[in-house]
């Protein structure tokens, strides 16, 4: 029974078990489905969802969904993702395989390509796949995830990490992070641009909050910018040059910025400046600093240039985030939605 249909896409089997999250499962279908060619506008990929057999699976919403096909899908897939689910098992409490998940795992091929978003890892890591590599999980599943798999290297501060075939991502959204990476892995930096435009997501997410992490890992087998970039973020409040970024990493200041917009997708300057406006804006929502102060700490210089880049970039000034993001003091009523900028309201 074949599967896929169209012979000259990248076939991607999203493998959906019981308890699957929806936000997750979604993630590859969305991501993967919006990367077409810049010439012709082709589809790239070609997407099915698999479950242990056709027919309904639970998620652990108020919901389920039906698949169509089983695990023969993962026979022909070039990539299997694995989102996470909420009931794994003895996947999750023991580290091991049901006989079902068993055969499921067998019959990958041996040369495709193995994914897994947030708790998803647990199952690679059963099934023996990330053996003496590193990896990522959730950061609340960290801990647990290295005393069931010692042989693991793992990382629990990545976003994501990139291990050749064998890939593996951070809770929820670090999902569409590794999910863009791998379609710029796959195709470059122009069709991951453009399906992050479609997505209406970064290109290139440095970090996220929700995994205290600055940064995902680069590619260790290529020349990186990752150490101009630890080195920047360190000195955000110095007046950094483009050749002192190229000299961090040893390259000619054109290596480096060819270098640094296909890891980041974009210019070294403007990069400088997104980190700046993020330190300024956690420096608005978590001090009493004034603005002229979080402008010098930040790199901005003056008050009247960080107001400028804070327009241009979150469509407010800075008095007017601080407003709505700084904690109330005590005996402070909360904002209403009529103090909120009308541009941050949800």
């Amino acid at each position: 029974m074949t599967v896929f249909r169209h012979a000259d896409r990248h076939k991607v089997a999203v493998f959906t078990l019981d308890g699957v999250i929806p936000f997750e499962l979604g993630i590859p279908l969305r991501i993967f489905g919006a990367a077409r060619s810049v010439e012709e506008g082709d589809h790239l990929y070609e997407i099915v969802t698999c479950g242990l057999r056709p027919g309904q699976v639970r998620t652990d919403a108020d919901f389920s969904i039906v698949v169509e096909h089983g695990i023969e899908a993962l026979a022909e897939a070039d990539t299997v993702v694995v989102p996470a689910s909420h009931e794994l098992g003895p996947v999750y409490t023991e580290g091991r395989l049901t006989t079902p998940l068993t055969r499921a795992f067998a019959a990958i091929r041996p040369d495709a390509r193995t994914v897994s978003i947030c708790t998803g890892s647990f199952l690679l890591a059963a099934a023996g796949l990330l053996d003496g590599r590193p990896a990522t999980t959730h950061w609340t599943s960290a801990d647990h995830f290295q005393r069931l798999f010692p042989q693991v290297k793992v990382d629990p501060d990545a976003l994501y990490v990139d291990d050749g075939d064998v890939l593996t991502s951070a809770g929820v959204a670090a999902g569409i992070d590794l999910c863009l990476h791998i379609v710029r892995r796959d195709f470059g930096t122009a069709v991951a641009n453009s399906v992050a435009r479609r997505t209406v997501v970064p290109p290139h997410r440095e970090g996220g909050q929700a995994q205290y992490v600055r940064r995902p890992l680069p590619d260790p087998q290529l020349a990186s910018t990752e150490r101009a970039r630890a080195w920047a973020l360190d000195r955000l409040g110095e007046a950094l040059t483009l050749p002192q970024l190229a000299a961090r990493e040893s390259m000619s200041v054109r290596t480096f910025t060819r270098r640094f917009r296909e890891e980041v997708g974009m210019s070294p300057g403007q990069w400088l400046t997104q980190q700046r406006v993020e330190l300024a804006r956690q420096l608005l929502e978590s001090t009493d600093l004034s603005v002229d102060r979080i402008a010098h700490q930040a790199g901005f210089g003056t008050g009247a240039s960080m107001r400028q880049h804070l327009q241009s970039a979150l469509g407010v000034s800075p008095t007017a985030y601080r407003r709505t993001f700084h904690g109330a003091s005590p005996g402070q009523a909360p904002h209403t939605a009529e103090e909120t900028p009308a541009g941050l309201r949800t």
